[in-house]
């Protein structure tokens, strides 16, 4: 590739939005189990150094590596292609929010079924979201892209938060799916004092 004036000057000033915005990780490329182990272990060295609490680090951690799981799930294996299992990652913090963002290709036709598990899982309480997180685990009611019913359940649980998405389209057979987790440090603060206070 030849160093070129234009194109730095894009990839620049999309870094300075970047930064603007919080996002200290991007990745783009295949999702594998490597993937995961690799960017968990460097959020977890990141969240050391801002000297989070042990339980905040314990649920983005737990967060991060379900989400990471469902882009390896969700991905579209599009035939003689090399981008099977690619996807982008972003990961930053803004305030008192740790945020997620992933994209990866999926079948348009799956984007009904996945549009309806996604706003049952942001219109079910906590609560409402333990039952269902259970029942599919009793029940084995699992995807053919190996449980992505359970992965977001299991996202919404740990965050306490709302999923935020967007379907982009490709083409005719293939749409981005945006995915964006929240983690608000302050609420689980607030949560760890709660249950202080209830112990004494």
């Amino acid at each position: 590739m030849k160093l070129d004036k234009v194109f730095m000057g894009s990839v620049l000033s999309l870094y300075d939005e970047l930064i603007s915005n919080g996002i200290s990780m991007v990745y783009i490329g295949k999702f594998t189990q490597d993937t995961t182990t690799f960017f968990s272990g460097k959020f977890e060295d990141e969240m050391e150094l801002n000297a989070e609490d042990k339980k905040t680090k314990k649920r983005v951690f737990h967060t991060l590596v379900e989400i990471l799981q469902n882009m390896q799930r969700h991905s579209v294996e599009l035939k003689d292609s090399i981008d099977f299992g690619s996807g982008l990652f972003m990961l930053g913090k803004k305030d008192t929010f740790y945020y997620i963002i992933t994209s990866n290709r999926i079948e348009s036709h799956a984007i009904p079924n996945l549009t309806r598990a996604l706003e049952t899982v942001n219109n079910s309480t906590i609560e409402e979201l333990r039952t269902m997180y259970k029942k599919q685990l009793r029940d084995g009611k699992l995807s053919r892209k190996g449980g992505a019913g359970l992965g977001l359940i299991d996202i919404a649980r740990k965050t306490g938060e709302k999923l935020e998405y967007l379907f982009l389209p490709i083409d005719r057979e293939t749409q981005y799916f945006v995915l964006k987790s929240e983690i608000d440090t302050l609420k689980i603060k607030e949560e760890i004092n709660k249950k202080r206070l209830k112990k004494q």
